[in-house]
Order: structure tokens, then C-alpha cells, then sequence
């Protein structure tokens, strides 16, 4: 069993050989069989290896290795492969030469094999590959091969591609008094001068595109298929998701749970039905010397599919512990030069697909720390524990005391630039994809304190062959730098590479600028405040990544009142009567904290008012015998904000806040309910209504003076009307109501009346028209109550046209 001590003040994990998997995410349903069928390449000419284009086994990666690890293949090597969806052949596919590699320690063991960068072809059946020295003279190396790699699949209802957990621990182990391994050093070193981005990069020359046989050939496998991984009933290490455990400075007698960031050695050696395919596993389970230092950062862990989470087969690597360093001083960026043209979905079949790729080669284990899709999901790469300072197999010379982060793609310019480097047309690196880069170098420089943003460290020369370094040479990097940096390489693309100081920004914080977007959820908008009657939710933008952001907060006058994950954009706030200032605070993953500018939030639960009842009065128009044009007239108040007011009777209609009145139109005879409704911003209402009952009175209810002649139409109410062409002839009528109007015929040769109200004359009206007009109300008149009035119409006897033609009246009673 392994336990936790102190020593020197730095905590150490020491080994389980035993305990229970960890509590993070649900594992696979047993490791996804991963299978490397190799075919070799032939042919008389030393400078030409070929494999003519035959049918195979399912597979959907690529790779190409030859006898010999340090031998170099100085030329071209192109494939073309055949859909299994379609049967289409691809163009002819230049490889990209290797630039991962692992340090001499592990690259220099018998058995491994030099390669290209493996390249993800998806669902392929047909293979075709040349090889092509650099000159006529240019030997290719011996043992040439296409490795055709089957990444498996999930067991039917298995879920291994949702494998999340925390990056943090590997395992729970029980802590005991045995162990004291001496404390190593977990700080970084800074140099005094803060490297250039720039470094020496090698690109490889075009590549013919004619192919070597036609699509129309059937051809058949010639070779026999070979496996490289091996059947396992093991289950692959899952992550813990505790909390790290308080150290104490004298072990403790008896035993307690604490969380390990150490893989068991029963999961560093897992019990498999056949020894591991690794070329030099370890018959015995022994812990690693010197024992890794256990990591606090100050930076919570991200969120990663494990390796039990994409399928990894723990018995096809070599078994045993990696190698570890003392503490990641620096984060190479890499990508995986591969297509851009993939599903998220097909993410972890990549990784396993690069995974047995590296296996093939007789490397250890898969060569990254980490891998990152485009979709900003973060993979674990190779076994030992996320938390720790394992030695990868990534930037050659470099790999102890850093770590390697490949982004699943190709990140070339789009034309020119390094476009040519790639067979693949570079893409512009996602936001999600920099974000999640940018968390784990967070989360690993909090356990240093180095700042990513701005820290440097120093990196020995590990290897006596790698271009442009010296073995032995200290070199500045940044903490986040690009494979270039280290090794001759165009890795990792330009695109990215531009982007490593938008990393770097994400990554040691704070939140970029947050800016409140809107509320809704009961509040609404009247100018530039907000409205509510007691409830709200806030919504947020911000250009920074959720994947760095631990938090927000919403703050009514200065109070957190709710708090919501980094990937949140709006939260719902309760509100109080009154005017209030609301703010929203993001928490970057490093503590730093980001404020909005302030909202104003009104809480208002008073309803409007209308101080007056609403008033009805008739309008000029056109009347019928059911219908009478009306004028509904209203005032409403708010205390707040009024946002509306609304119709009901007797139609409906919505009118805006600055609103009075409504023409309308209502029935005679009747008493009509005329009914409004007020609304403020906040959606508090209130009603108001009056009955009214408009009424038509015709010439048959009149006194008349002088010559008047009945005139009959159907165009006239009621089938008829009275005129006259003498002057000072009248007519009137003797009403109750509040509001009058006069209904004449108009035409071209109508004439001028003077209207009289209750004996005083008001006004003079024309009757004329160019166009013909039945039944128009041409003049009203309205009072506050309603009383007995007289209206009285006197013909004028206007010279060429002294016609008055009236039609009756309509009152409001």
C-alpha cells in the first residue's frame, strides 16, 4: 500500500499495489480491440517501394515504418486509399515526415521502428502506397511497410466515448506509515530572457498526383495481416474526482482514504490473457524510482476523457510505470497533421488509431500528454497519471519536464505561408479547441505557480542528433511554446502557431470583457433599463472560452445573488421592489475576476392606472345603418414605465405607451361595452371600461323651415333623405347624448350650411366633394356629460351649387 507523507514540506505519492479504481467517469465496457494489419513494400529499384492497389481489411488510419529507429527515409511517401462508404479512391496523399518522437532512452531500444506521421484516411477497404527516394540514387531504408490500422469499435450499448472525468487523479489508495521516499523539487525555473516564437522549420517538397493503377482494377490482399494488440479482460484506469486530501507533517498510525495521483501497480501492470506486445515489458511489478512527486495546483482539473473513456487496450502498451520528471516547466502545442474532416464523434477512434500507430512502432505507449479535438474535448494520452510530470514521446531532445498537447488536425495556413507543408488544407484552430489547450496548461502551471502567460523556463538538449540543438545546451521556451520551438518542424501549423499567444492570454486569464446582452424570464426592456415584477434572468456574452472559465456570478447591488459553471450564459435572479444596478462577474480557472458594466433592473409591482374613465365620441365618416365610426379616447399612468395599452371591446387592438385614443367603430341601437386594458414594462395590468350606446336620428325626428324635398335611395339611411336649395332654409334636431355628429351626401355640386348649437352658430361647412359620397359624417361635436342639445343646419344658398343634401345625425347617448 502507498501513503503520503512529508518530506522536506513537498507531498509524495507513493504506490498502491493495490486498491480500488478510482471515482471519476464510467469507464468502458472493457478495452475497444484496436488491430495494425502490415503489408510490405516492394520493388528491384532501392530508390522506389511500391504496394499496388489492392483490397484489404476494414481499416481507418495509416501509417508507414521501416527497420531502425534512427533511420531516415529521404524522399516521399504517398498513399491512396479506397472508401468503404462509396468505393472511391482518393488522389495520391503525401505523408508527412515524423517530427514526434520519443527521447533516446525509449527510442533507442531494440525493436523500434522508424515511421511517418500516421495519417486518419476514416472507413477505408483498399490501400495503395509508393515510396520515392529523394534522388535515383537515394536508397529507401530496409523493412518498408504500411501498417493499416483498425481502431476498433465499442461493444454494442458500451458508452467508452463519454469516459469523462477529472485530469487529476488516477486512483483512491489507503494511506499508511511504510513509505518515505525523498521529496523532489516541483518548482519551475525561469530564464532571464523571454524566447522568440521563432524556430528553424523544414517543409517537404510536392508530390506527383498520378497514380500508379486505375480504380477499376479488383484488387486482392496479398499479405498476411498481423495484430499487434493483444485480447485483455483488464479494465482501463479510470480518474478520481475527490478533492485532494490535507498532508500531515507525521504519518499517520492508522489508515486513511486519500486521493492518489499514481496509478496502482495493478494498473500499471495490468493482469492480461497474453504478455504484453510492448519490447520490453517487465515480468516484475516494481514502482517507479525515483517516486513521483504527488502535485497541489492552485487550478482545478479539467475535464478529459480518460483512457478507459476512449478505449484504450492498457495490455497492448508496455507494461510498468513511464518515466516521470521532477515538474512541467513548459507545454509543447503540437497537431496531429492529419485531416480536418473528421466528426467529433470520430475523436477517440483517432486517438486509438495514433495510439496503436506509436505501439506498432515499438514505442511505449501513445507519445502525447494530452490530445485535443476540434470540438475543444481534451483526450488523455499517455498512461501514468494526468498529474503528474510523465515523459512523453513528443518534442525529441525535450520530453522530461514537459508535455505534449497534439490538436487532432492540420493547422497550416490556408494558402501560402506553410500551406505546402501539409497534405491536408490547414484549418483555423476553434475557439473551443484554444480554450481547452489553454485549460490544461492552467491547470499544470498552477501546480509551478509559473504564470502561462508570461513564464519561461529552461529546457536541457536530451538528444545528439535533433537539428539546430546542441546535446547538453540549456534553451529558453516559453511555458506554452510550439513543437517548432524545440524540434525542425513546422508543427504546429501556422494557424495554430499564430495562436499560441491567444493561449497563452486564456490560459493565465483574466475573462475577456463580459457585457450583460438582456433579461428576460418577467423582466423587459423600456429604454435602457429593465422591468419585473419580481423574477429576471440575466444574459451574458463573452469572447472568452468556457473551458477557462471557472464561474460567474450575478451581482445585484454588489451581492452575489447566483452563481453558474463557466459554460453558463444567463441565470435566473429574484427581485425585489425598487431600482437596482445589476453586474455580472466572471471567475477565470486562476481566480482572476472580470466585471460587466451595470444594468439597471427596476422590481415594480403597481399597476397602472387610468385616472379618468375611457370616452367614447363619434368621428367623421362613413355610417351605416350598423355602424357608427366612433373615437375611444383614454389616459393611462405608470409609476414605473407603461409598455401598452390593449382593446378588448368591442374589437381588439394594441396600441403603444404615448397612445390616447382609438377610431373605431360601433353598432347602433346598442349599448356597446367599450373595455381597455393598461400594461407596464414589468407586466403589471389594469382595466378600464364604459358602456355607451351610439344612436341614428333621421330627418323624420327634425323641424324644418323652408322648402325641403324627401329624396329616395338605397344609398340614403333608412332609403331616404332630405335637401334644399333655399337659402336660410333649416332644419333641426333636439337630442340627449354627449357627442353629435351630421350625415350629408356630398357631390360635386353640393353647397355650404351654417351649423348652429343650441341657438349659437359654430361653424360654416362645405358640402362639396369631387366624387360623390352617401351617408358621411362631415362634423361633430362632443361634451364632457351628456344633456339635451339642438342641433340646427341653415341652408347658406352658395351661388352655382346651394344644395344642402342631409341625412340625419348620430349621437352617443
Amino acid at each position: 500500500m502507498g501513503a503520503l507523507v512529508a518530506g522536506g514540506g513537498v507531498a509524495v505519492a507513493t504506490v498502491a499495489t493495490a486498491g480500488s479504481p478510482g471515482h471519476g467517469a464510467p469507464a468502458a465496457q472493457g478495452p475497444i480491440k484496436t488491430h495494425v494489419h502490415s503489408l510490405s513494400l516492394t520493388g528491384a529499384d532501392a530508390s522506389l517501394r511500391t504496394l499496388g492497389a489492392r483490397s484489404t481489411a476494414p481499416f481507418s488510419m495509416v501509417g508507414v515504418t521501416w527497420n531502425g529507429a534512427h533511420a531516415e527515409l529521404r524522399g516521399t511517401v504517398e498513399v491512396r486509399t479506397r472508401s468503404a462508404a462509396d468505393g472511391r479512391w482518393t488522389r495520391w496523399l503525401k505523408m508527412q515526415q515524423p517530427d514526434e518522437l520519443p527521447d533516446a532512452a525509449e527510442l533507442n531500444r531494440p525493436g523500434v521502428r522508424g515511421g511517418m506521421s500516421p495519417m486518419w484516411s476514416g472507413p477505408s477497404n483498399g490501400i495503395q502506397v509508393r515510396a520515392t527516394g529523394a534522388g535515383r540514387t537515394t536508397a529507401l531504408p530496409a523493412g518498408l511497410r504500411v501498417d493499416l490500422v483498425d481502431p476498433g469499435k465499442p461493444a454494442t450499448g458500451g458508452t467508452p466515448d463519454s469516459g469523462m472525468g477529472l485530469a487529476d487523479y488516477a486512483m483512491d489508495a489507503t494511506a499508511t506509515d511504510t513509505a518515505s521516499p525523498a521529496a523532489t523539487d516541483t518548482t519551475a525555473t525561469t530564464d532571464t530572457s523571454a524566447p522568440a516564437d521563432t524556430a528553424p522549420a523544414t517543409t517537404g517538397t510536392g508530390a506527383s498526383d498520378t497514380p500508379t493503377a486505375t480504380d477499376s482494377a479488383s484488387p486482392t490482399d496479398t499479405s498476411t495481416a498481423t495484430s499487434t494488440a493483444t485480447d485483455s479482460t483488464s479494465a482501463a484506469p479510470s480518474t478520481g474526482t475527490s478533492t485532494s486530501a490535507t498532508t500531515s507533517t507525521s504519518p499517520s498510525a492508522s489508515p486513511t482514504t486519500w486521493p492518489s495521483q499514481l496509478p496502482t501497480t495493478s494498473e500499471a501492470y495490468p493482469s492480461c490473457t497474453t504478455s504484453s506486445s510492448g519490447p520490453s515489458a517487465s515480468a516484475s511489478a516494481t514502482p517507479p524510482d525515483p517516486m513521483p512527486s504527488a502535485t497541489v495546483s492552485t487550478v482545478a482539473p479539467p475535464t478529459v476523457v480518460t483512457r478507459a473513456g476512449w478505449g484504450a487496450d492498457e495490455c497492448a502498451r508496455e507494461s510498468g510505470y513511464p518515466s516521470y520528471g521532477s515538474a512541467v516547466k513548459v507545454m509543447f502545442v503540437h497537431h496531429t497533421d492529419t485531416t480536418n474532416d473528421y466528426s467529433c464523434a470520430d475523436s477517440p477512434a483517432i486517438v486509438r488509431g495514433i495510439y496503436a500507430e506509436h505501439l506498432n512502432q515499438g514505442w511505449r505507449d501513445l507519445g502525447y500528454n494530452f490530445l485535443v479535438d476540434k470540438c475543444g474535448t481534451i483526450f488523455e494520452g499517455r498512461f501514468g497519471g494526468m498529474a503528474l510530470p510523465v515523459v512523453g514521446a513528443q518534442t525529441y531532445g525535450f520530453n522530461t519536464n514537459s508535455m505534449g498537447v497534439a490538436a487532432i488536425g492540420t493547422y497550416t495556413d490556408l494558402s501560402g505561408g506553410d500551406s505546402t507543408a501539409s497534405t491536408f488544407t490547414g484549418a483555423a484552430p476553434s475557439q473551443a479547441m484554444l480554450g481547452s489547450i489553454a485549460r490544461i496548461a492552467a491547470w499544470k502551471f498552477g501546480m509551478t505557480g509559473v504564470n502561462p502567460g508570461t513564464g519561461t523556463a529552461s529546457l536541457p538538449e536530451g538528444s545528439s542528433d535533433s537539428y539546430g540543438f546542441t546535446l547538453g545546451k540549456s534553451y529558453g521556451f516559453n511555458a506554452i511554446s510550439g513543437h517548432r520551438n524545440g524540434f525542425a518542424t513546422d508543427c504546429p501549423g501556422n494557424q495554430l502557431y499564430n495562436a499560441l499567444s491567444t493561449i497563452r492570454s486564456y490560459a493565465a486569464g483574466p475573462v475577456g470583457a463580459v457585457s450583460v446582452t438582456g433579461m428576460s424570464g418577467g423582466a423587459a426592456k423600456s429604454g435602457t433599463s429593465y422591468y419585473t415584477k419580481g423574477a429576471a434572468t440575466v444574459s451574458w456574452t463573452t469572447a472568452t472560452p468556457s473551458a477557462v472559465i471557472s464561474g460567474f456570478d450575478v451581482l445585484v447591488d454588489g451581492k452575489a445573488v447566483a452563481h453558474t459553471s463557466g459554460s453558463a450564459r444567463s441565470a435566473s435572479v429574484p427581485v425585489t421592489a425598487g431600482s437596482h444596478t445589476v453586474q455580472v462577474r466572471a471567475t477565470h480557472v486562476r481566480g482572476s475576476t472580470t466585471l460587466s458594466g451595470s444594468v439597471t433592473l427596476v422590481g415594480d409591482t403597481t399597476v397602472p392606472t387610468f385616472p379618468t374613465a375611457p370616452g367614447v365620441r363619434v368621428r367623421t365618416g362613413t355610417v351605416s345603418s350598423t355602424s357608427v365610426p366612433v373615437t375611444v379616447t383614454w389616459k393611462a399612468a405608470d409609476n414605473a414605465a407603461l409598455a401598452k395599452v390593449t382593446a378588448t371591446s368591442p374589437s381588439s387592438a394594441t396600441f403603444g405607451p404615448t397612445a390616447t385614443s382609438w377610431s373605431t367603430s360601433a353598432k347602433p341601437g346598442t349599448s356597446d361595452l367599450f373595455a381597455l386594458k393598461a400594461y407596464d414594462v414589468a407586466g403589471n395590468a389594469t382595466a378600464a371600461s364604459v358602456h355607451r350606446t351610439p344612436n341614428i336620428v333621421q330627418e323624420t325626428s327634425t323641424t324644418r323651415t323652408g322648402s325641403w324635398t324627401r329624396k329616395s335611395s338605397t344609398s340614403y339611411l333608412g332609403g331616404y333623405s332630405y335637401g334644399s336649395s333655399s337659402a336660410k332654409a333649416s332644419i333641426s334636431w333636439t337630442f340627449t347624448g354627449r357627442s353629435v355628429a351630421w350625415i350629408v351626401s356630398r357631390a360635386s355640386t353640393s353647397g355650404q350650411a351654417y351649423v348652429y348649437v343650441d341657438g349659437t352658430k359654430v361653424t360654416t361647412v362645405d358640402l362639396k366633394s369631387s366624387t360623390t359620397l352617401y351617408r358621411q359624417a362631415i362634423w361633430t361635436k362632443t361634451w364632457s356629460a351628456a344633456a339635451k342639445h339642438t342641433l340646427k343646419i341653415v341652408v347658406v344658398g352658395t351661388a352655382g351649387r346651394p344644395t344642402v343634401t342631409t341625412d340625419g345625425i348620430a349621437t352617443i347617448g
